[in-house]
């Protein structure tokens, strides 16, 4: 171990996902100087490191969201008719989408995520009012009582450690890592029915039913030449073993149909590679059209692998008995299985034309930042949460489980918004998807203050959700507001010399950090009425209602349909 630093600052975001860049701009912006934390050398963590392409809801385009994701999304079209060759035609487009993407109306290469982060946080840094400490992992968090007094970072890659000191500290990592550290009541995995009382809740809590991570990657196709990856040694394994809830091997096109639960067979291409809103894996999450570009410079395709198929539910990456090896094993295995398919596809996977393999495919490490072309780090859905003052329930969102037409339920204290619908991927417990639509929601200041803890903020995925709700709470733009919460009540609670628990109790200071928030900031923490209580499938034409099926621990293995 080399020598240790230390620093002191207002407030330290440790971990530089979505949730953690948003928290330090907003405390930024509001006067704070802020550390900023991250384990890899990209800032963006799900969007950029992770290299999943934006979750967004149906009225993303229409002004509801917060004016810093708008302009996040701003800056990411602008930086393509900046820097790429686009055709003419795309380069008049308002809501210009790179990749024309089935999964959201801005998909695009994860490098470019990091770029425009890196210009939102310039003058900031510039300026010293945020400092960012790439590559380092939290190790260790000094406590006094109910007050964090201290975290100490080690430097992945030289080793050093710093020791950070500040009045709060936001938690914005990807597996809530300092609620472990600091000794942060919270909970893993699933509750019990018991507990929640949601419909779709665990008939018991099961710690280690927590969602599937994805380690994905992006790949081109470029036909008749060879770019085949190496034979993987669990290649076997997931070739022929077939888990219980799912309808064949991973290596398969087959998949489970969320709609109606039964098995079904994808295609990774449809149709003409140029068309768009094709109902194929290919189109799913494209992040580059060729047919946007100029020819002369862009001739390929580009796509995103999170596809259902390189989920893995094997083990569990937090929990009592998960030690660190036993966590590298389970990403080791992940990362294995991703290169499982695509060596798969490139080789193996059947074509309808009646033959085998395509090994055109090709990764694209220069777009990750990576020598084997995965991203950075996995793809986490599910972390350690807070136990909170307030907890997220099914019931409050769900539509399934509310009055018609009465929306979700509507919070007194709420800093934000947001919408997605109860997505859970089959999990390491052996629980297959549960998929409900969801009303548009809002984020309650209770959700964002623990039990116990006075000066530790959760700025990720770790907020006071449910196994169930964290579902619709985990996504990008969710993520983002989440962050600018934590950022303004840090901001806030410096100024007033108080802290979060106190606003949680006041009305008044409640409605101060509203103010801020709605006023200043101009982020929205209620939506209109209209929207509120519409339902996502009936503002978006041609959109399928999501069908509500029982949680299955075990279910028979379902014949594929087409």
């Amino acid at each position: 171990m080399g020598s240790t630093h230390e620093r002191q600052t207002d407030l330290l975001v440790v971990g530089g996902g979505l949730g953690g860049v948003a928290a330090a701009l907003t405390a930024a912006r509001l006067g704070l100087r802020v550390v900023l934390t991250e384990e890899t050398d990209w800032l963006g963590g799900q969007l950029t490191a992770q290299a999943v392409p934006s979750d967004e809801h149906p009225w993303i385009e229409s002004g509801h969201t917060s004016p810093g994701y708008h302009e996040l999304r701003t800056r990411i079209r602008d930086y393509y008719r900046r820097n790429y060759p686009l055709r003419p035609e795309a380069l008049d487009i308002a809501t210009l989408n790179p990749g024309l993407g089935n999964v959201s109306r801005l998909c695009h290469e994860p490098r470019v995520g990091v770029a425009v982060i890196d210009e939102l946080l310039a003058g900031y840094r510039s300026a010293g009012r945020i400092t960012v400490l790439l590559e380092h992992v939290p190790v260790a968090a000094d406590t006094d009582g109910d007050r964090i007094t201290a975290v100490t970072l080690e430097n992945r890659r030289a080793g050093t450690r710093t020791t950070v000191t500040a009045p709060f500290v936001a938690d914005a990592t990807e597996l809530g890592d300092l609620l472990e550290l600091a000794g942060v009541e919270h909970v893993v995995g699933a509750e019990s029915q018991a507990e929640t009382g949601e419909p779709y809740a665990s008939p018991v809590a099961d710690p280690t039913d927590q969602q599937a991570i994805t380690w994905c990657f992006p790949l081109e196709y470029r036909p008749g030449e060879e770019h085949v990856v190496d034979r993987p040694a669990s290649y076997d394994h997931w070739k022929t073993h077939v888990d219980p809830f799912w309808p064949g091997p991973q290596l398969s096109w087959e998949k489970i149909d969320i709609h109606t639960m039964k098995g079904r067979t994808n295609r990774i291409f449809e149709t003409d590679l140029d068309a768009v809103h094709v109902p194929d894996l290919w189109h799913f999450r494209r992040i580059r059209a060729r047919s946007q570009f100029d020819p002369a410079l862009v001739d390929t395709d580009i796509t995103l692998v999170n596809w259902p198929n390189v989920d893995y539910w094997e083990a569990p990456l937090v929990g009592a008995g998960i030690d660190d090896e036993a966590r590298r094993t389970a990403l080791r295995r992940c990362r294995e299985l991703s290169l499982s398919y695509l060596h798969w596809m490139q080789t193996e996977a059947p074509r309808p034309d009646g033959g085998h393999g395509y090994p055109g495919l090709r990764l694209r490490p220069d777009l990750t930042g990576t020598d084997d072309g995965l991203a950075k780090s996995a793809y986490i859905r599910e972390s350690r949460r807070i136990r909170a003052r307030f907890t997220v329930l099914e019931q409050h969102v769900a539509v399934v489980d509310r009055p018609d037409g009465e929306g979700a339920v509507q919070f007194a204290d709420s800093v934000g918004i947001g919408h997605y619908n109860i997505d859970l991927h089959p999990s390491t417990a052996g629980v297959n998807y549960v998929n409900l639509e969801c009303y548009p929601f809002q984020i309650p200041l209770g959700a964002l203050v623990p039990v116990r803890a006075r000066n530790l903020l959760p700025a990720n995925k770790n907020i006071g959700t449910t196994h169930i709700t964290n579902g619709c709470y985990r996504l990008h733009p969710v993520e983002w507001s989440i962050g600018e919460a934590i950022g303004a009540l840090a901001a806030y609670c410096v100024s007033e010399r108080t802290e979060p628990h106190a606003v949680a109790d006041s009305a008044e200071r409640t409605a101060d950090v509203q103010r801020l928030l709605t006023g200043k900031l101009g982020i929205p923490v209620a939506w209109p009425d209209d929207i509120r209580r519409t339902r996502p499938s009936q503002a978006v034409s041609g959109a399928t209602p999501v069908l509500a099926k029982p949680r299955q621990r075990s279910v028979p293995t379902m014949t594929p349909t087409s």
